[in-house]
């Protein structure tokens, strides 16, 4: 057989042995495509998965009526231990944070406190705490019936308020300044993900 022959008889069976490996990768190919959004979709859900540190300290009083300010009474500390706990199970349960304990810095909190006057002394505290972020607030008291709910989110790095809110309390009740912090948490404080988190 000549040389000829022999390469037009082999022709076939290279084919053979060809067109099934291409069709093998072309039917590989929409499942790998396929996979690949897959990843993808899972990369934002595993960077969810990792809540930022955060040092909430108690909400504070300010009572403008009082030159230098007061300390507040025991049905007043009361309230402002029921919004701080409002405010670190909204913020918890949205999953944008993880609460650090703040009372290893107990004795600096109280030296610095006002912590709403001390010129973002909470940030270099929630740093010391290995917080990446400072969440502090204060009650203004407007009459026995109005109050001004404020709370302020900062890089404790850097000090630089990342997130802010507000809202007027109209009632002096536990209901009502529980519902005010919770709609500060919600609508102002994450209506949108925290800036390091997008």
């Amino acid at each position: 057989m000549s040389r000829r022959a022999r390469t037009l008889l082999s022709a076939p069976v290279l084919a053979a042995l060809v067109l099934p490996l291409a069709a093998a990768q072309a039917a590989a190919a929409p499942e790998k495509a396929a996979a690949a959004p897959e990843k993808a979709a899972a990369a934002p859900e595993k960077a969810a998965a990792a809540p930022e540190k955060a040092a909430i300290f108690t909400i504070e009083l300010l009572d403008p009526g009082v030159v230098g300010g007061r300390k507040p009474r025991p049905d007043e500390t009361r309230k402002l231990a029921l919004v701080t706990e409002e405010l670190r199970k909204a913020l918890q349960a949205n999953g944008a944070v993880e609460p650090v304990d703040v009372a290893p810095q107990s004795a600096e909190i109280a030296k610095q406190a006002p912590l709403y006057k001390c010129e973002g002394c909470a940030a270099g505290i929630a740093k010391t705490l290995g917080a990446d972020l400072a969440v502090t607030g204060y009650v203004e008291k407007g009459s026995n019936q109005i109050f001004n709910l404020n709370v302020v989110i900062s890089d404790a790095a850097t000090g630089k308020v990342v997130r802010g809110g507000q809202v007027v309390i109209r009632a002096d009740t536990d209901d009502t300044w529980a519902h005010a912090m919770r709609w500060v948490v919600k609508n102002r404080l994450l209506a949108e993900p925290l800036p390091n988190r997008s």
